[in-house]
């Protein structure tokens, strides 16, 4: 009876102390990311929980909206943006550990229209006339004064002069993927999202791209926020593997960086 008794008091404090067999399952991450990550880090976390045991809470939106959360306190431990800027606010915000900043990814945006639609093979340069290719629809894309997608559309439009015409016709939305989804449904009858984008929505297809010339580089810089739980550095260590480069290639994003393992 008192060995009974003995093992159950050490079984406490094992408990007590952290140590307990199950912790590791108890671990868990806030990962802010872009809304044009979901698919390929929804693969990407399920791998590393699958590893580690550590839980990842994935929230996705758009870049300017997440920075902003997260300047607003929100409990993330990591932040991924769709571009530097939003990165860059963050960080000069004092939301982010500036030494864990890394650009992780490229992408490109590309013109793409309703799988159904007659419109194709476009060829986008200078003088390409938007305005007169939608007609009387409307072009999707998300908020070009705050989401990136929308920020490097405007860009590249101003700098092929086709920007002035177009304006009146663009739906602005909340973020990349809103942007999609009006496309997939009809409601718009072009838009410009990033290639990743357009390759996992079966309801559209890329009728054009934009030359990468044309806007400022596409970069997805990542970084563990101010207030990280330590677990953090490995799960960004483990974004920076091969293991999550395979996936990402495979979902069309551009590997920045060397694999660090």
């Amino acid at each position: 009876m008192h060995r009974l008794a003995a093992v159950f008091v050490a079984f406490v404090i094992l408990c007590a102390s952290g140590l307990s067999p199950a912790f590791a399952q108890e671990k868990s991450l806030t990962v802010f990311a872009a809304a044009s990550m979901k698919n390929a880090l929804d693969e990407i976390d399920a791998a590393y929980t699958a590893r580690t045991g550590v839980k990842i809470v994935a929230s996705y939106a758009a870049s300017s909206a997440l920075a902003k959360q997260v300047e607003q306190g929100a409990p993330a431990d990591i932040f991924l943006s769709a571009d530097t800027d939003w990165m860059d606010y963050a960080t000069a915000r004092k939301n982010i550990s500036e030494s864990t900043r890394v650009n992780l990814l490229g992408n490109s945006i590309v013109l793409i229209a309703p799988k159904d639609s007659k419109i194709d093979n476009v060829t986008i340069g200078p003088g390409f006339d938007l305005a007169k290719l939608a007609g009387d629809g409307k072009i999707a894309t998300g908020d070009v004064k705050a989401v990136p997608v929308g920020k490097y559309a405007r860009a590249a439009l101003e700098k092929l002069g086709a920007w002035q015409a177009a304006e009146p016709k663009f739906a602005m939305a909340e973020s990349v993927r809103a942007a999609l989804t009006l496309v997939a449904r009809g409601e718009a009858v072009l838009g410009i999202v990033y290639a990743t984008d357009a390759k996992i929505e079966p309801g559209v297809k890329i009728v054009g791209a934009f030359p990468a010339d044309s806007h400022p580089s596409i970069i997805y810089p990542v970084a563990a926020t101010a207030t990280a739980k330590a677990e953090a550095a490995d799960y960004l260590a483990y974004l920076r593997s091969s293991a999550a480069k395979t996936v990402l290639e495979k979902y069309g994003f551009t590997f920045l960086i060397r694999p660090t393992s």
